[in-house]
């Protein structure tokens, strides 16, 4: 996993681009919203079960970047979508400072409640939703505001938990981990020994029979230690790395091989470009995306 230092080098290193393209990338981090589609069958799936599962991923709400307006039309195309199952993957909160307004918890929290499937909305966070919380940083613990406006909101929080799920009578197992960067390892604040709090061993313990698994974790580096028992994993943070060309991309806290689309691994994983932007307001060649994990039924294989 690389250090949000060496992400930030990384991407600073992007300057080169120039002031025209620069201009493109903003707009296009701003105007452009796509759905993307993966039609996934992993050997622990059944597959004559079919599940749609929409993915939101890091919105980042900010004013001009990621307005109230903005969330709700991503509301109501997520909805459009008629996925079973509706899955948020962390970094609600804002992930650099170019912006003109800090929009509080309460408010895209309560956008977000608009989100409607027959299997509910389930949430995990990422690590600016931790990082930004300055209390929870400072004292070491707490629950974060994020958390706090969610659950108000009505949507269900995971913290290395899991929850069985029954769609026509067929049983699967919603699994979310603790986020893996949660703590900042500075100066200002306290000492820390370890940057996450993610548990995988803990959450997956709670999986009690044979029924599938679906795994939200928000940084995808987990998904080397993820074992075979996890049919699907679910992932954002990379934002596909903000910046991809020809399908690399020069800044990839995650590595290459985790940045973005569909990987198989121990597990099948699926890693969402993301909403938002982080460190600064600038897309080129990974346009934001709603994801739609379609489960079930043949997929095309993998090169």
């Amino acid at each position: 996993m690389f250090s949000r230092r060496q992400f930030l080098r990384s991407v600073g290193g992007l300057g080169a681009f120039g002031a025209s393209t620069a201009a493109y990338g903003t707009g296009e981090s701003v105007f452009q919203l796509g759905v993307t589609r993966y039609n996934v069958s992993p050997p622990q799936w059944p597959a004559d079960f079919p599940l749609k599962i929409a993915v939101i991923a890091d919105l980042h709400a900010c004013d001009p970047w990621m307005s109230l307006d903005r969330i709700a039309a991503i509301v109501e195309r997520t909805n459009a979508l008629n996925a079973d199952i509706i899955v948020m993957l962390g970094d609600y909160v804002a992930g650099h400072r170019h912006v003109t307004h800090f929009i509080p918890a309460s408010e895209w929290a309560s956008a977000l409640a608009g989100l409607k499937a027959p299997l509910g909305v389930h949430a995990i966070l990422g690590n600016h939703d931790w990082w930004e919380d300055k209390i929870v940083q400072r004292e070491g613990q707490g629950i974060t505001n994020a958390r706090r406006a969610l659950e108000a909101a009505g949507i269900p929080v995971y913290e290395n938990d899991a929850r069985r799920l029954v769609k026509a009578g067929r049983p699967f197992w919603l699994a979310g981990l603790g986020d893996q960067l949660a703590w900042v390892a500075a100066r200002h604040y306290r000492p820390v020994k370890r940057l996450g709090v993610d548990d995988l061993g803990a959450t997956l313990a709670k999986v009690t029979d044979d029924a599938p698994v679906i795994l939200l974790a928000h940084e995808p580096d987990v998904a080397r230690r993820v074992p075979s028992r996890v049919a699907l994993q679910l992932s954002g943070h990379t934002h596909g790395g903000q910046i991809r060309l020809l399908g690399w991309s020069p800044a990839a806290p995650s590595g290459q091989r985790l940045t973005y689309g569909h990987i198989r691994m121990n597990c099948d994983v699926v890693v969402s470009g993301g909403l938002g932007c982080s460190i600064m307001p600038f897309r080129l060649g990974v346009p934001p995306e709603i994801v739609l994990v379609t489960l079930g039924g043949s997929a095309p294989a993998l090169s």
